[in-house]
């Protein structure tokens, strides 16, 4: 009865990963003998091991498609005045708050989280290797935004304050998205360049 009302619940998959260690035990068997059989079992999803080999052909599959120009659209996320932001070449960005370059500067951002296609994805962690990816973009212009208001009100006491804001605001046009380098077989970055965080 119960494992009915349990199979309702769960996935058809969670109940037979469930279900397997019970048909390993004999029904004569004590229940303080069933503890044995759940000890092999892991409960988690990350249960799958994969081999080195498949690890190697992965990287050597976008290393190839790196070599060709075949990788098509990228994307990247990058980390500007505070904030993350997900782009693609072509994409205009807006930047709140003061930030000193002027209009039609061209910038190189570094601070690359995470870049990819459609095949594949490189995440950093928390960046990716300094160098590895070029994100080129360009400032289209600086100004101020909307007229905000901030109304402040305490109630019988006679008080009510009403401000009107802008706050400074900077377009950006990323003009394009490179990966640099081939991706390393080893999980450790180049010792002799520089990290920042």
């Amino acid at each position: 009865m119960f494992l009915r009302q349990l199979a309702g619940l769960l996935k058809p998959t969670t109940l037979t990963t469930m279900i397997e260690p019970l048909k390993l035990v004999p029904l004569t068997t004590h229940w303080s003998n069933v503890a044995a059989a759940f000890t092999n079992r892991r409960w988690n999803s990350s249960s799958a091991v994969v081999s080195l080999a498949d690890t190697k052909s992965t990287i050597d599959k976008v290393n190839k498609q790196l070599e060709t120009g075949s990788e098509g659209r990228l994307f990247a996320v990058v980390q500007l005045c505070g904030k993350q932001f997900k782009i693609t070449s072509g994409d205009i960005i807006v930047v709140e708050g003061y930030w000193p370059p002027e209009g039609g500067d061209r910038l190189r951002l570094d601070k690359v989280l995470l870049a990819g296609s459609k095949d594949f994805s490189l995440i950093g962690r928390p960046l990716l290797a300094p160098g590895m990816v070029d994100v080129q973009a360009t400032i289209i212009e600086k100004t101020l935004s909307h007229t905000r208001t901030h109304f402040r009100k305490k109630r019988r006491k006679q008080y009510m304050r009403t401000n009107f804001y802008r706050t400074p605001q900077t377009m950006i046009r990323i003009n394009s998205i490179d990966i640099t380098r081939k991706v390393s077989n080893s999980g450790a970055d180049d010792g002799g360049e520089e990290r920042f965080f």
